[in-house]
């Protein structure tokens, strides 16, 4: 494709009009404010007319559950120990992996639609989610939950011959859009024998890990009284996972000691603003880490704490609640939170070549149409992106130079088979609940 005559954010996240961008197989092979030759044109096949049009980089959602769109709307105005313990494990202890692949074929329609092109994705079924990637063309950081509450070691876990299955049957797959990642849930659904031997496991197969921490006062609070002091953070360094690269969601009650720890060890921070404000949870000290130099990034969460994976309304939440929180109008700009949800989050996955718009890059575009009402007048557009534009305003998704969403359709997603299966699937799991 050859987008024409369109605007970009670019790789400075600065605003640019009239460029001619060419995708060549899935890399930005072409970027001039000069239109190419008929000759040079050709190679690039469509010719995408990007008049009123804003091209940006595809968001990368740093942490999602997204099979979890069979649990929209069910668990509701709870704690988060009663959501999880009442409405969600007793909800997931019923889903079959096939429902879990139409949940995530769902999820991924939903995230395409949004300008979405990956995701960490923390959840059971791996299998059936890879399967979905693999067939829709977008990419995921898979990571298979591992809740293990027995005091044994991590080898005596199945979750310990799946990780190997796993990354040896998928990491790099598809051409590198499926990437396996090692999962610890939570300091408190786990135990320092298995943390421990998981840490030691993803170190020696050079894979990342994904896992929650702090994301309540309680959780962080009850981890200081079990371990002698130690916050989750603290916890989880002493046990060497922060040896491998690691994503740490929420991060809403870390210390300025914890700070320092992320900061030192490369730790990204998956900040997710709708999530932890539906759960009461509360605001990351996002600006605080920003300032250390800690890298975050931006995720949805699941769909049973954040309702929909419209990444420009996470986008927006991230870049005004701290500005609410911290009385400082000053805090956190649209540059910074674009940074968050594009390039920020690519790094976060070991996606070194993603998350920018430039020469060589893989072609993870998102064009988002400026013609409404919210777009106009435009003094400055990554503004009008931050606290302006709507996912709705998304009408182009590419993944490796491969269109997954455009103009109200998906070209790789049986849309419809998608919707009506998740929705018989939460109906008979409902059931089954209810009894």
């Amino acid at each position: 494709m050859l987008l024409s005559d369109i605007a970009i954010i670019n790789e400075d996240l600065a605003f640019e009009e009239h460029l001619w961008v060419g995708v060549a197989g899935d890399r930005i092979a072409y970027l001039s404010p000069e239109e190419p030759s008929p000759e040079e044109a050709a190679r690039f096949g469509e010719a995408y007319d990007g008049t009123g049009k804003l091209l940006v980089p595809g968001f990368y959602n740093a942490h999602s559950h997204a099979p979890m769109t069979l649990l929209r709307g069910w668990a509701e105005s709870l704690s988060l120990q009663s959501w999880l313990n009442d409405r969600v494990f007793p909800f997931e202890a019923h889903i079959k992996p096939e429902e879990t692949y139409w949940a995530m074929q769902l999820a991924c329609a939903e995230m395409a639609r949004y300008g979405v092109v990956s995701m960490s994705d923390m959840y059971n079924h791996s299998h059936e989610r890879i399967r979905a990637v693999a067939e829709n063309g977008m990419k995921i950081n898979c990571c298979e939950g591992l809740i293990a509450f027995e005091e044994k070691p991590y080898s005596d876990y199945p979750a310990a011959g799946l990780n190997r299955e796993l990354a040896a049957e998928f990491h790099g797959a598809e051409n590198g859009r499926i990437r396996i990642d090692f999962n610890i849930h939570a300091e408190y659904t786990s135990n320092a024998l298995v943390v421990e031997g998981l840490a030691r496991a993803a170190q020696e197969a050079g894979l990342r890990i994904h896992l929650h921490a702090s994301e309540t006062r309680l959780e962080h609070e009850q981890c200081k009284e079990r371990h002698g002091g130690l916050t989750p953070v603290r916890y989880f360094d002493s046990l060497g996972v922060f040896d491998s690269p690691t994503v740490a969601a929420h991060c809403v009650w870390v210390e300025p000691a914890d700070i320092e720890i992320l900061a030192e060890k490369g730790v990204f921070v998956a900040c997710n603003p709708a999530s932890n404000m539906k759960l009461g949870s509360g605001f990351a000290p996002v600006p605080a880490m920003l300032e250390r130099g800690v890298c975050v990034a931006l995720g949805t969460d699941g769909m049973a704490s954040n309702n929909n994976h419209d990444m420009v309304q996470d986008l927006y939440l991230m870049c005004l609640v701290y500005k609410g929180a911290g009385l400082d109008p000053t805090l956190l700009t649209p540059e910074q939170g674009l940074f968050a949800a594009t390039r920020a989050g690519a790094l976060s996955q070991g996606r070194e070549d993603c998350g920018y718009i430039g020469v060589g890059a893989k072609a993870d575009l998102c064009v988002l149409d400026m013609a409404g009402p919210s777009w106009t007048p435009s003094t400055n557009p990554v503004y009008n992106l931050a606290f302006a534009g709507h996912g709705a305003d998304v009408c182009l998704t590419m993944v490796d130079g491969t269109t997954v969403y455009r103009d109200g359709t998906w070209p790789t997603i049986d849309i419809e088979r998608a919707k009506a299966q998740t929705q018989a699937a939460t109906q008979r799991i409902i059931s089954c609940l209810k009894g």
